[in-house]
Protein backbone atom coordinates (compact mmCIF):
# COMPACT_ATOMS: atom_id res chain seq x y z
CA UNK A 1 0.00 0.00 0.00
CA UNK A 2 1.51 3.30 -1.09
CA UNK A 3 1.26 6.42 1.10
CA UNK A 4 1.20 9.78 -0.65
CA UNK A 5 3.79 12.32 0.42
CA UNK A 6 1.29 15.03 1.43
CA UNK A 7 -0.19 12.70 4.12
CA UNK A 8 3.21 12.61 5.79
CA UNK A 9 3.17 16.41 5.91
CA UNK A 10 -0.43 16.69 7.23
CA UNK A 11 -0.17 14.13 10.06
CA UNK A 12 2.22 16.21 12.21
CA UNK A 13 -0.11 19.23 11.80
CA UNK A 14 -3.12 17.22 13.07
CA UNK A 15 -1.03 15.95 15.98
CA UNK A 16 -0.01 19.51 16.89
CA UNK A 17 -3.62 20.73 16.83
CA UNK A 18 -4.71 17.82 19.07
CA UNK A 19 -1.91 18.51 21.54
CA UNK A 20 -2.82 22.23 21.71
CA UNK A 21 -6.54 21.48 22.25
CA UNK A 22 -5.75 19.06 25.06
CA UNK A 23 -3.47 21.60 26.72
CA UNK A 24 -6.16 24.30 26.51
CA UNK A 25 -8.80 22.03 28.07
CA UNK A 26 -6.40 20.91 30.78
CA UNK A 27 -5.39 24.46 31.60
CA UNK A 28 -9.03 25.54 31.77
CA UNK A 29 -9.85 22.65 34.10
CA UNK A 30 -6.89 23.43 36.34
CA UNK A 31 -7.85 27.10 36.41
CA UNK A 32 -11.43 26.31 37.45
CA UNK A 33 -10.24 23.81 40.05
CA UNK A 34 -7.87 26.35 41.62
CA UNK A 35 -10.73 28.89 41.86
CA UNK A 36 -12.75 26.54 44.08
CA UNK A 37 -12.03 26.46 47.82
CA UNK A 38 -10.18 23.41 49.07
CA UNK A 39 -13.01 22.79 51.53
CA UNK A 40 -15.33 22.17 48.54
CA UNK A 41 -13.37 19.06 47.58
CA UNK A 42 -13.12 18.06 51.22
CA UNK A 43 -16.91 18.15 51.41
CA UNK A 44 -17.25 16.03 48.28
CA UNK A 45 -14.88 13.48 49.81
CA UNK A 46 -17.00 13.31 52.96
CA UNK A 47 -20.13 12.83 50.85
CA UNK A 48 -18.54 9.96 48.95
CA UNK A 49 -17.65 8.36 52.28
CA UNK A 50 -21.25 8.83 53.54
CA UNK A 51 -20.30 11.34 56.23
CA UNK A 52 -22.97 14.04 55.74
CA UNK A 53 -22.28 15.84 59.03
CA UNK A 54 -18.64 16.49 58.15
CA UNK A 55 -19.63 17.30 54.56
CA UNK A 56 -21.95 20.05 55.82
CA UNK A 57 -19.17 21.69 57.83
CA UNK A 58 -16.84 21.59 54.84
CA UNK A 59 -19.47 23.05 52.50
CA UNK A 60 -20.26 25.80 55.02
CA UNK A 61 -16.61 26.79 54.98
CA UNK A 62 -16.60 26.71 51.16
CA UNK A 63 -19.75 28.86 51.03
CA UNK A 64 -18.11 31.37 53.39
CA UNK A 65 -15.06 31.63 51.15
CA UNK A 66 -17.10 31.73 47.92
CA UNK A 67 -20.65 32.94 48.69
CA UNK A 68 -21.56 33.18 44.99
CA UNK A 69 -21.53 29.39 44.41
CA UNK A 70 -25.19 28.60 43.73
CA UNK A 71 -24.84 24.82 43.38
CA UNK A 72 -23.01 24.71 46.69
CA UNK A 73 -26.02 26.31 48.39
CA UNK A 74 -28.32 23.72 46.82
CA UNK A 75 -26.08 20.93 48.12
CA UNK A 76 -26.06 22.46 51.60
CA UNK A 77 -29.82 22.88 51.69
CA UNK A 78 -30.38 19.30 50.58
CA UNK A 79 -27.98 17.98 53.23
CA UNK A 80 -29.65 20.03 55.97
CA UNK A 81 -33.08 18.71 54.98
CA UNK A 82 -31.90 15.10 54.88
CA UNK A 83 -30.41 15.50 58.34
CA UNK A 84 -33.67 16.92 59.67
CA UNK A 85 -32.39 20.50 60.14
CA UNK A 86 -35.20 22.01 58.09
CA UNK A 87 -34.80 25.47 59.64
CA UNK A 88 -31.23 25.71 58.29
CA UNK A 89 -32.31 24.33 54.90
CA UNK A 90 -35.05 26.99 54.73
CA UNK A 91 -32.53 29.76 55.49
CA UNK A 92 -30.17 28.53 52.74
CA UNK A 93 -32.86 28.40 50.07
CA UNK A 94 -34.49 31.68 51.14
CA UNK A 95 -31.06 33.30 50.92
CA UNK A 96 -30.78 32.19 47.31
CA UNK A 97 -34.25 33.50 46.41
CA UNK A 98 -33.73 36.82 48.23
CA UNK A 99 -30.37 37.26 46.50
CA UNK A 100 -32.05 36.61 43.17
CA UNK A 101 -34.64 39.32 43.85
CA UNK A 102 -32.02 41.90 44.82
CA UNK A 103 -29.24 41.08 42.36
CA UNK A 104 -30.95 38.99 39.65
CA UNK A 105 -28.05 36.55 39.67
CA UNK A 106 -30.01 33.32 39.24
CA UNK A 107 -31.16 31.94 35.94
CA UNK A 108 -34.83 31.10 35.51
CA UNK A 109 -34.10 27.40 36.02
CA UNK A 110 -32.06 28.07 39.16
CA UNK A 111 -34.80 30.27 40.60
CA UNK A 112 -37.43 27.58 40.00
CA UNK A 113 -35.08 25.04 41.53
CA UNK A 114 -34.64 27.21 44.63
CA UNK A 115 -38.40 27.66 44.98
CA UNK A 116 -38.93 23.93 44.64
CA UNK A 117 -36.31 23.16 47.27
CA UNK A 118 -37.85 25.72 49.63
CA UNK A 119 -41.24 24.09 49.14
CA UNK A 120 -39.74 20.70 49.99
CA UNK A 121 -38.21 22.23 53.12
CA UNK A 122 -41.60 23.53 54.25
CA UNK A 123 -43.19 20.17 53.46
CA UNK A 124 -40.58 18.29 55.49
CA UNK A 125 -41.02 20.75 58.38
CA UNK A 126 -44.80 20.24 58.37
CA UNK A 127 -45.51 23.85 57.31
CA UNK A 128 -48.07 22.67 54.79
CA UNK A 129 -49.71 26.06 54.13
CA UNK A 130 -46.38 27.63 53.15
CA UNK A 131 -45.42 24.60 51.08
CA UNK A 132 -48.76 24.76 49.26
CA UNK A 133 -48.19 28.44 48.47
CA UNK A 134 -44.77 27.67 46.96
CA UNK A 135 -45.96 24.77 44.81
CA UNK A 136 -48.97 26.70 43.56
CA UNK A 137 -46.49 29.28 42.24
CA UNK A 138 -44.66 26.50 40.39
CA UNK A 139 -47.78 25.40 38.51
CA UNK A 140 -47.42 25.86 34.77
CA UNK A 141 -43.60 26.09 34.95
CA UNK A 142 -40.90 23.59 34.10
CA UNK A 143 -41.44 22.19 37.62
CA UNK A 144 -45.16 21.62 37.07
CA UNK A 145 -45.12 17.83 37.53
CA UNK A 146 -43.07 18.11 40.71
CA UNK A 147 -45.48 20.77 41.98
CA UNK A 148 -48.48 18.53 41.26
CA UNK A 149 -46.96 15.60 43.13
CA UNK A 150 -46.11 17.75 46.12
CA UNK A 151 -49.56 19.36 46.18
CA UNK A 152 -51.12 15.90 46.02
CA UNK A 153 -49.07 14.87 49.06
CA UNK A 154 -50.05 18.04 50.92
CA UNK A 155 -53.77 17.58 50.28
CA UNK A 156 -53.58 13.96 51.40
CA UNK A 157 -51.89 14.97 54.65
CA UNK A 158 -54.48 17.70 55.20
CA UNK A 159 -57.29 15.30 54.19
CA UNK A 160 -58.46 17.81 51.58
CA UNK A 161 -59.85 15.05 49.39
CA UNK A 162 -61.74 17.27 46.95
CA UNK A 163 -58.53 19.14 46.14
CA UNK A 164 -56.63 15.86 45.96
CA UNK A 165 -59.10 14.58 43.35
CA UNK A 166 -58.68 17.77 41.33
CA UNK A 167 -54.88 17.53 41.38
CA UNK A 168 -54.78 13.79 40.62
CA UNK A 169 -56.99 14.40 37.58
CA UNK A 170 -54.25 16.70 36.22
CA UNK A 171 -51.34 14.34 36.87
CA UNK A 172 -49.39 13.01 33.88
CA UNK A 173 -50.76 9.61 32.97
CA UNK A 174 -54.28 10.27 34.24
CA UNK A 175 -55.65 9.66 30.75
CA UNK A 176 -54.02 6.21 30.85
CA UNK A 177 -55.76 5.48 34.19
CA UNK A 178 -52.52 5.55 36.17
CA UNK A 179 -54.22 7.42 39.02
CA UNK A 180 -57.61 5.70 39.06
CA UNK A 181 -56.83 3.75 42.25
CA UNK A 182 -55.87 6.90 44.17
CA UNK A 183 -58.84 8.93 42.93
CA UNK A 184 -61.22 6.12 43.88
CA UNK A 185 -59.70 6.05 47.37
CA UNK A 186 -60.16 9.82 47.71
CA UNK A 187 -63.85 9.40 46.90
CA UNK A 188 -64.03 6.62 49.51
CA UNK A 189 -62.53 8.94 52.12
CA UNK A 190 -65.24 11.49 51.37
CA UNK A 191 -67.92 8.79 51.46
CA UNK A 192 -66.67 7.55 54.85
CA UNK A 193 -67.12 11.03 56.32
CA UNK A 194 -70.58 11.30 54.77
CA UNK A 195 -71.63 7.94 56.21
CA UNK A 196 -70.51 8.98 59.69
CA UNK A 197 -72.62 12.11 59.40
CA UNK A 198 -75.61 10.24 57.90
CA UNK A 199 -75.35 12.05 54.54
CA UNK A 200 -76.33 8.92 52.67
CA UNK A 201 -77.25 10.50 49.32
CA UNK A 202 -73.93 12.35 49.09
CA UNK A 203 -72.04 9.23 50.18
CA UNK A 204 -73.72 7.20 47.45
CA UNK A 205 -72.60 9.70 44.80
CA UNK A 206 -69.00 9.49 45.97
CA UNK A 207 -69.07 5.69 45.99
CA UNK A 208 -70.56 5.59 42.51
CA UNK A 209 -67.82 7.97 41.37
CA UNK A 210 -65.19 5.73 43.00
CA UNK A 211 -66.47 2.63 41.20
CA UNK A 212 -66.74 4.56 37.93
CA UNK A 213 -63.09 5.52 38.32
CA UNK A 214 -61.97 2.04 39.43
CA UNK A 215 -64.51 -0.76 39.12
CA UNK A 216 -62.24 -3.04 41.19
CA UNK A 217 -62.23 -0.71 44.19
CA UNK A 218 -63.11 -3.13 47.00
CA UNK A 219 -63.27 -0.38 49.57
CA UNK A 220 -66.06 1.36 47.64
CA UNK A 221 -68.01 -1.91 47.52
CA UNK A 222 -67.56 -2.43 51.26
CA UNK A 223 -68.80 1.10 51.99
CA UNK A 224 -71.70 0.76 49.56
CA UNK A 225 -72.81 -2.36 51.43
CA UNK A 226 -72.56 -0.48 54.73
CA UNK A 227 -74.70 2.29 53.26
CA UNK A 228 -77.39 -0.21 52.23
CA UNK A 229 -77.26 -1.76 55.68
CA UNK A 230 -77.68 1.64 57.34
CA UNK A 231 -80.76 2.47 55.25
CA UNK A 232 -82.33 -0.89 56.15
CA UNK A 233 -81.68 -2.75 52.88
CA UNK A 234 -79.96 -5.81 54.35
CA UNK A 235 -80.58 -8.08 51.37
CA UNK A 236 -79.13 -5.49 49.00
CA UNK A 237 -76.10 -5.09 51.29
CA UNK A 238 -75.43 -8.83 51.11
CA UNK A 239 -75.64 -8.80 47.31
CA UNK A 240 -73.22 -5.86 47.17
CA UNK A 241 -70.68 -7.52 49.46
CA UNK A 242 -70.84 -10.79 47.56
CA UNK A 243 -69.62 -8.84 44.53
CA UNK A 244 -66.20 -8.60 46.21
CA UNK A 245 -65.55 -12.16 45.04
CA UNK A 246 -65.44 -10.87 41.44
CA UNK A 247 -63.34 -7.82 42.36
CA UNK A 248 -60.68 -9.44 44.53
CA UNK A 249 -61.55 -12.46 46.71
CA UNK A 250 -58.57 -11.80 48.98
CA UNK A 251 -60.63 -8.98 50.54
CA UNK A 252 -63.63 -11.17 51.41
CA UNK A 253 -62.36 -11.40 54.98
CA UNK A 254 -63.04 -7.66 55.40
CA UNK A 255 -66.72 -8.22 54.64
CA UNK A 256 -67.15 -11.48 56.59
CA UNK A 257 -68.06 -9.94 59.94
CA UNK A 258 -70.42 -7.43 58.33
CA UNK A 259 -72.17 -10.17 56.35
CA UNK A 260 -72.65 -12.34 59.43
CA UNK A 261 -74.19 -9.40 61.31
CA UNK A 262 -76.77 -8.92 58.53
CA UNK A 263 -77.53 -12.66 58.32
CA UNK A 264 -78.00 -12.66 62.09
CA UNK A 265 -80.41 -9.71 61.89
CA UNK A 266 -82.35 -11.53 59.15
CA UNK A 267 -82.54 -14.72 61.22
CA UNK A 268 -80.52 -16.71 58.69
CA UNK A 269 -77.28 -17.19 60.59
CA UNK A 270 -76.81 -20.78 59.41
CA UNK A 271 -77.00 -19.65 55.78
CA UNK A 272 -74.34 -17.03 56.48
CA UNK A 273 -72.04 -19.62 58.04
CA UNK A 274 -72.39 -21.89 54.99
CA UNK A 275 -71.58 -18.99 52.67
CA UNK A 276 -68.45 -18.06 54.61
CA UNK A 277 -67.36 -21.71 54.82
CA UNK A 278 -67.59 -21.89 51.04
CA UNK A 279 -65.42 -18.77 50.75
CA UNK A 280 -62.90 -20.28 53.18
CA UNK A 281 -62.61 -23.48 51.14
CA UNK A 282 -62.02 -21.56 47.91
CA UNK A 283 -59.94 -18.68 49.25
CA UNK A 284 -57.90 -19.72 52.29
CA UNK A 285 -57.43 -16.84 54.71
CA UNK A 286 -56.46 -16.64 58.36
CA UNK A 287 -58.75 -13.65 58.95
CA UNK A 288 -61.63 -15.42 57.23
CA UNK A 289 -60.97 -18.50 59.36
CA UNK A 290 -61.25 -16.33 62.47
CA UNK A 291 -64.71 -15.04 61.53
CA UNK A 292 -66.00 -18.45 60.40
CA UNK A 293 -64.63 -19.99 63.59
CA UNK A 294 -66.50 -17.50 65.76
CA UNK A 295 -69.69 -18.02 63.72
CA UNK A 296 -69.42 -21.82 64.07
CA UNK A 297 -68.77 -21.46 67.78
CA UNK A 298 -71.95 -19.39 68.15
CA UNK A 299 -74.19 -21.64 66.02
CA UNK A 300 -72.87 -25.20 66.42
CA UNK A 301 -70.76 -24.93 69.55
CA UNK A 302 -67.16 -26.04 70.22
CA UNK A 303 -67.59 -29.36 68.40
CA UNK A 304 -68.52 -27.70 65.10
CA UNK A 305 -65.76 -25.11 65.50
CA UNK A 306 -63.22 -27.87 66.21
CA UNK A 307 -64.16 -29.84 63.09
CA UNK A 308 -63.97 -26.65 60.99
CA UNK A 309 -60.47 -25.73 62.16
CA UNK A 310 -59.22 -29.31 61.97
CA UNK A 311 -60.29 -29.62 58.34
CA UNK A 312 -58.80 -26.22 57.52
CA UNK A 313 -55.48 -27.15 59.13
CA UNK A 314 -55.27 -30.22 56.93
CA UNK A 315 -55.49 -27.91 53.89
CA UNK A 316 -53.41 -24.99 55.21
CA UNK A 317 -51.05 -25.62 58.12
CA UNK A 318 -50.59 -22.35 60.04
CA UNK A 319 -49.75 -21.50 63.62
CA UNK A 320 -52.71 -19.13 63.78
CA UNK A 321 -54.96 -22.00 62.72
CA UNK A 322 -53.40 -24.19 65.40
CA UNK A 323 -54.15 -21.49 67.95
CA UNK A 324 -57.85 -21.71 67.02
CA UNK A 325 -57.77 -25.50 67.16
CA UNK A 326 -56.40 -25.40 70.70
CA UNK A 327 -59.07 -22.87 71.65
CA UNK A 328 -61.76 -25.30 70.51
CA UNK A 329 -60.03 -28.22 72.25
CA UNK A 330 -59.89 -26.30 75.54
CA UNK A 331 -63.67 -25.79 75.36
CA UNK A 332 -64.22 -29.49 74.63
CA UNK A 333 -61.73 -31.01 77.08
CA UNK A 334 -62.65 -32.19 80.59
CA UNK A 335 -61.67 -29.92 83.51
CA UNK A 336 -58.71 -32.10 84.59
CA UNK A 337 -57.00 -31.69 81.20
CA UNK A 338 -58.00 -28.12 80.54
CA UNK A 339 -55.09 -26.57 82.47
CA UNK A 340 -52.48 -28.39 80.37
CA UNK A 341 -54.18 -27.38 77.12
CA UNK A 342 -54.44 -23.80 78.32
CA UNK A 343 -50.69 -23.76 78.92
CA UNK A 344 -49.93 -25.03 75.41
CA UNK A 345 -52.46 -22.62 73.88
CA UNK A 346 -50.91 -19.63 75.66
CA UNK A 347 -47.44 -20.60 74.44
CA UNK A 348 -48.68 -20.86 70.85
CA UNK A 349 -50.72 -17.65 71.15
CA UNK A 350 -47.71 -15.64 72.37
CA UNK A 351 -45.71 -16.83 69.38
CA UNK A 352 -48.46 -16.18 66.85
CA UNK A 353 -48.59 -12.51 67.83
CA UNK A 354 -45.35 -12.03 65.89
CA UNK A 355 -46.73 -13.53 62.68
CA UNK A 356 -50.25 -12.07 62.95
CA UNK A 357 -49.37 -8.76 61.30
CA UNK A 358 -50.21 -7.16 57.99
CA UNK A 359 -47.37 -6.14 55.69
CA UNK A 360 -47.10 -3.46 53.02
CA UNK A 361 -46.20 -4.87 49.60
CA UNK A 362 -44.25 -1.73 48.67
CA UNK A 363 -42.10 -0.89 51.69
CA UNK A 364 -42.50 -3.93 53.96
CA UNK A 365 -43.96 -1.94 56.88
CA UNK A 366 -45.77 -4.23 59.33
CA UNK A 367 -48.82 -3.34 61.42
CA UNK A 368 -51.28 -5.17 63.64
CA UNK A 369 -54.16 -3.24 62.08
CA UNK A 370 -55.22 -3.29 58.43
CA UNK A 371 -54.73 0.01 56.57
CA UNK A 372 -56.04 1.17 53.21
CA UNK A 373 -53.07 3.54 53.04
CA UNK A 374 -49.64 2.52 54.31
CA UNK A 375 -48.61 4.74 57.27
CA UNK A 376 -44.96 4.42 56.25
CA UNK A 377 -44.75 4.92 52.46
CA UNK A 378 -48.20 6.43 51.82
CA UNK A 379 -49.15 3.87 49.16
CA UNK A 380 -52.84 3.14 48.64
CA UNK A 381 -54.10 -0.47 48.76
CA UNK A 382 -50.60 -1.80 49.39
CA UNK A 383 -51.74 -3.71 52.51
CA UNK A 384 -53.40 -6.97 51.41
CA UNK A 385 -55.57 -8.45 54.20
CA UNK A 386 -53.12 -11.32 54.70
CA UNK A 387 -51.07 -12.00 57.79
CA UNK A 388 -47.29 -12.23 57.74
CA UNK A 389 -47.42 -15.98 58.23
CA UNK A 390 -49.44 -16.32 55.00
CA UNK A 391 -46.72 -14.45 53.08
CA UNK A 392 -44.05 -16.70 54.59
CA UNK A 393 -45.97 -19.84 53.60
CA UNK A 394 -46.58 -18.64 50.03
CA UNK A 395 -44.29 -20.30 47.44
Amino acid sequence: MEIELWWLLVLPVFFAFGWMAARIDLNQLLKESRSLPRSYFTGLNFLLNEQPDKAIEAFLEAARLDPETVELHFALGSLFRRRGETDRAIRVHKHLIDRDVSLSQLSDEQRLHALSELGQDYLKAGLLDRAEEIFLKLRGTQRNEEALRSLLEIYQQEKEWEKAIEIAAQMPGHAEHLWQKEIAEFHCELATSDLINSRFDVARKHLEAALAENRKCVRATLLLGELEQKVGAGETALQVWQGIEQQNPVFLSLAAEKMMAVYRDLGREAQGVELLRGYLERYASIDLLEYVFQAELATRGPEGAYVLVRDELRRNQTLLGLDKLLEAQVALSPPDRRADLELVKNLIHNHTRRVARYRCNDCGFKARQFHWRCPACGGWETFPPKRTEEFDLSP
